[in-house]
């Protein structure tokens, strides 16, 4: 049995509370593919590539770590990547309605790929990707939140709009 995960997600940007979830879990399987994903329902303020390589960055020296975009099924991406277990998080109860809505139609298509549902650190718990870019947007210290090379990319993306 292949002890492959697949963490996926759009981290726009990457947090403290992703790589939380990712240090907490590679111990559990020998390898964790990072899938940064294109969501055709969301802007995000980083392309695919930013957001791979902040992924990249903010994972060095892991060392059973991979990082990839992709697009389309992630349950698809799962099988072709090897990986038989999908990791996802849960940061309140307001979240697990939808990722049990996720988790049990990835099942119907996939029965081989199971989701793990793991929680964040406490002092986490309450950071989103969401509320990064909108403290970054009104010109709030997000350093406490995100990696110093999120906070550079997000500070550099959020003067060329402006």
């Amino acid at each position: 049995m292949s002890t492959v995960a697949i963490y996926p997600g759009t981290f726009d940007p990457v947090t403290y509370g992703h790589i939380d979830l990712i240090k907490r879990a590679a111990p559990l399987f020998e390898k964790i593919i990072v899938a940064v994903a294109i969501n055709p329902g969301k802007q995000p303020v980083f392309t695919l590539e930013e957001r791979v390589n902040l992924m990249k960055q903010t994972t060095e020296g892991m060392d059973n770590i991979e990082v990839c975009g992709f697009e389309g099924l992630l349950v698809n991406e799962a099988l072709k990547m090897g990986a038989n277990v999908i990791i996802r998080g849960l940061r309140a109860v307001s979240d697990f309605e939808y990722e049990l809505q996720l988790a049990t139609m990835n099942r119907r298509m996939q029965s081989e790929v199971e989701t793990l549902f793991l929680t964040p650190a406490e002092n986490l718990s309450f950071v989103s990707s969401t509320l990064v870019k909108e403290i970054a947007v009104l010109g709030g210290d997000v350093s406490e939140f995100v990696a110093p090379c999120v906070q550079a990319a997000l500070t550099t993306k959020l003067l060329k709009k402006h």
